[in-house]
């Protein structure tokens, strides 16, 4: 036997007691992913064990205040993304380069009660078949359908990214040593509107918004040698709850809705047909001695919106929408903070009125006079008469120095500019883009084929309505904001020059370049209160075109047809008429905030519903009786089975490998069952085989059966199995091991036997049995390839393996979870000596 197999790859010395979970190693890099508990929550670490050291660390809270705890993870498809589910139910995902959280999921709170706890968690990868005979994309559409919302958003000119959108850097950041910033990325938070959207991962360049990056944009050069990594795209994020729940996410982050499998049900494993959007789980419950048993018959789900390019459209429609009102919400709010100030930034709004305030406060308190600072400014203005006390403040007060004058213009010029841009340059290209958006929503609301999403007809009208009033109420914004500044620099100009005639000390005389009218106006409408506040206070704005003067649109076609063949027959119609009102528009609500914030709740209230038509159009199998079967099993004891499905060709079938460490006074055995199952509904297996697998050590040629503790077994590969074992009675160390189980002899049960069993344990039970009565001879096998562990001396052990090609890697941690051993499996230890690799 050779006892120096695996080559030993790094040995993890952790500080803080872990867990290994069987999914932590990376499927295609030398990290693994350890869960440790500190402070009363969990805590995700990233270790590489070829270098034994910490990559990075982050708390599992969704925030700084909450405490949490890590139930699952999964590896994206690509590898570039950790998706972790915690309790209370929240998903996050993480990436692999920082541990930085990238996206915070929701689950919705409809479809769990306060006791529910989330499972588990898997993410399948899209296997995309190649069709030869099908016409190549020349023109390089990337899947977007000519004439839809996305094929004209491509050709539109990409809006203006946001400041907030890029990393704030300090100047810590900036000098310190690579590795050394502790300070996490600045966000803005985001309202619970913006986080419950369903969305995919964000794409601003998909809403025609530039990204924070430039180089990478696909007009750059840069960008066109970037490769897209599509590994992602089309794959499914499923996870479970222990109330009976599947919530299916395409691309990791879209949620598709809830499946229910049934009441008290979790499910234990789950298996994706690679071709079709077919899940198979097998659910398992508690019976009344809390001892769970997992469904010998898989539960089928046919998820067949899946199949069809309509899911993802919706998807990518909804997350277009959500990128377009975060991006408005974003502006709008900037647009509040340079008006009105924050609580750590000066509004321009504020000025005017200290000013005012200023100027009274010397009326009254040093001249004894009744503060009224409007009429002595108009009395200057108009007959060039000053009083006393404005002479006084003109000449000699603080706000009316230059440097007070220069902030005071520089201040209120830079908002004024900025609520007229911000205005014309964003918030109304980017509110157009989503009025595009939701009218190719309105058209699918009215074909039959789009009938499972239950889009409302009324509320996407009223959505485009809302979207028309705030693109009309940002372009009055946009002209209120020009006449203002205006006005503003009209008045400026006037106090400059008072300022210049009442200081005698100054030997420069401006002249008056300023329009009197213009001034009066802004004394009434702008110096201490302005028009501008309507766009930020107030209630929804209701109001109709017709209330602004606007004629009613009268669209048909007939009525445009009548009046064209009037106008041909009588040259008189063509006469200007006034017709409808006209109004100034003063007693119109016009908080575009509020406007907004409106459109937001109701668009995510459209597009939450059209997500969930996946899973409310998912057929399962029949589940109402697998509870009460899986109640009523005859099993005893509780016992882990670890499970390895391999996917059939042609046949439309697929092979489950179960394998089940049993400990007994004859020895140590591993209960191995071969499940041969159809892709669909059935009422169970096609096939059922079991063998009993014994290792034993041979000793000096012969045969010893050597008593073994079985620690941990699991599926390495389509052959071989790994086991960590300990020899009983002896004072050795552990073991880890390879046993094969591809070419065990196999019992083929028959159909009697097998057909009225509802769990894996109780086939489990049924082979004990067998083999106690002498129908099922074990098969024993060799050890011959293992190696004894530097720790793991006592106690129980935890294993993670990775088999795919390239990688064959084993992960073994200690019971105080603080000493985690990696192999090689394939590589032996006097290998990697000979090439120089350091241990």
């Amino acid at each position: 036997m050779d006892t120096s197999a695996f080559a030993p790859l790094g040995i993890l010395q952790i500080p803080f007691a872990s867990k290994l979970l069987p999914s932590a190693c990376c499927p295609d890099k030398d990290l693994v992913v350890l869960i440790s508990r500190f402070g009363g929550q969990d805590r995700l670490s990233l270790w590489n064990y070829g270098h034994g050291s910490k990559v990075w660390e982050v708390d599992a809270g969704v925030d700084e205040s909450s405490v949490a705890e890590i139930i699952a993870f999964a590896w994206s498809p690509d590898g570039q993304s950790i998706a972790v589910v915690h309790d209370p139910p929240q998903i996050t995902l993480h990436s692999l380069q920082d541990g930085s959280k990238q996206l915070t999921i929701p689950v919705p709170s409809s479809t769990h009660s306060r006791a529910c706890r989330l499972a588990g968690v898997w993410w399948f990868r899209d296997v995309k078949s190649t069709n030869t005979e099908s016409i190549p994309d020349i023109f390089k559409r990337n899947d977007v359908i000519t004439g839809t919302a996305h094929a004209v958003l491509q050709i539109l000119p990409l809006l203006d990214n946001l400041q907030e959108d890029s990393q704030k850097m300090t100047a810590t950041d900036l000098f310190a040593f690579q590795g050394s910033q502790t300070k996490p990325h600045f966000r803005l938070p985001s309202p619970d509107v913006i986080d419950q959207w369903p969305s995919l991962f964000p794409d601003p360049l998909a809403a025609s918004i530039s990204s924070a990056s430039p180089g990478k944009l696909p007009g750059s050069s840069e960008g066109l040698l970037d490769e897209v990594d599509n590994t992602n795209k089309n794959s499914i994020l499923a996870v479970t709850d222990n109330e009976g729940y599947l919530h299916c996410f395409l691309d990791g982050s879209f949620p598709l809705g809830a499946v229910s499998l049934g009441s008290n049900l979790s499910v234990r494993s789950m298996f994706k047909d690679p071709k079709r959007p077919v899940f198979f789980a097998h659910a398992s419950a508690l019976n009344e001695h809390a001892v769970g048993a997992t469904s010998l018959q898989p539960i089928v789900i046919d998820l067949s919106m899946l199949g069809k390019r309509h899911a993802r459209d919706m998807a990518k429609l909804s997350s277009t929408a959500r990128e377009l009102m975060w991006y408005i919400i974003r502006v709008v709010k900037e647009m509040h903070i340079i008006w009105f100030g924050s609580e750590t930034f000066s509004g321009a709004r504020e000025l005017g009125p200290k000013w005012i305030l200023a100027l009274e406060t010397k009326q009254q308190e040093q001249f004894g006079h009744r503060p009224n600072a409007i009429l002595d400014l108009t009395t200057l203005l108009v007959a060039g008469r000053t009083s006393d006390s404005l002479l006084d403040f003109l000449g000699s007060s603080e706000q009316m120095s230059e440097r007070g004058t220069q902030k005071w213009e520089s201040t209120m010029t830079e908002a004024l500019v900025k609520l007229r841009d911000f205005s014309e340059k964003r918030i109304i290209p980017a509110c157009q883009r989503l009025h595009l958006v939701l009218e190719e929503l309105q058209g699918w609301s009215q074909l039959p084929q789009y009938a499972s999403y239950e889009l409302s007809l009324p509320d996407i009208n009223d959505c485009l309505e809302m979207a028309s009033r705030a693109i009309l109420l940002s372009a009055w914004l946009a002209s209120t904001a020009r006449r203002d500044l205006s006005r503003f620099k009209d008045f400026i100009s006037w106090l400059r020059h008072e300022a210049s005639a009442a200081n005698p000390t100054n030997d420069t005389n401006l002249q008056p370049r300023h329009d009197i009218l213009e001034v009066n106006n802004y004394f009434i409408s702008g110096l201490v209160t302005n028009a501008i506040d309507q766009w930020f206070v107030g209630p929804v704005p209701q109001f109709s075109l017709d209330s602004l003067g606007i004629p009613p649109e009268d669209d048909s076609l007939v009525s445009v047809l009548e009046r064209a063949r009037k106008l041909a027959n009588d040259m008189t119609e063509m006469a200007w008429r006034n017709t409808f009102r006209q109004t100034e528009g003063l007693e119109i609500d016009r908080n575009l905030d509020a406007l907004l914030h409106e459109l937001a709740v109701k668009c995510r209230t459209i597009f939450d519903r059209a997500a969930g038509a996946v899973c409310r159009l998912a057929v399962t199998s029949a589940t109402s009786e697998l509870s009460l079967r899986l109640f009523s099993a005859k099993y005893a004891q509780q016992s882990t089975a670890r499970e390895r499905t391999v996917a059939l060709d042609e046949k439309g079938e697929f092979l489950q490998y179960l394998a089940m460490p049993l400990s007994s006074e004859q020895g140590a055995q591993i209960c191995v069952v071969r499940l041969r199952f159809r892709n669909e509904a059935s009422e169970s297996p096609l096939e059922v085989g079991i063998a009993l697998l014994e290792p034993f050590l041979p000793v000096e040629g012969e045969e010893s059966p050597g008593d073994l503790d079985l620690l941990e077994a699991d599926f390495f590969d389509d052959e071989c199995v790994v086991i960590v074992y300990r020899l009983r009675n002896i004072s050795k160390p552990t073991y880890i091991a390879t046993l094969r189980y591809s070419d065990l002899g196999y019992r083929v049960l028959r159909a009697d036997e097998y057909v009225k069993m509802a769990s894996r344990e109780d086939l489990m039970l049924e082979a004990v049995k067998h083999w106690k009565e002498g129908h099922l001879p074990s098969a024993r096998s060799p050890i011959k390839r293992s190696r004894a562990l530097v720790g793991c001396n006592a106690g129980e052990v935890s294993l993670a393996l990775n088999g795919r090609p390239g990688r064959r890697v084993a992960c073994v941690l200690d019971s105080k979870g603080i000493t985690l051993e990696s192999f090689d499996v394939e590589g032996d230890a006097d290998d990697a000596e000979s090439e120089g690799e350091t241990l």
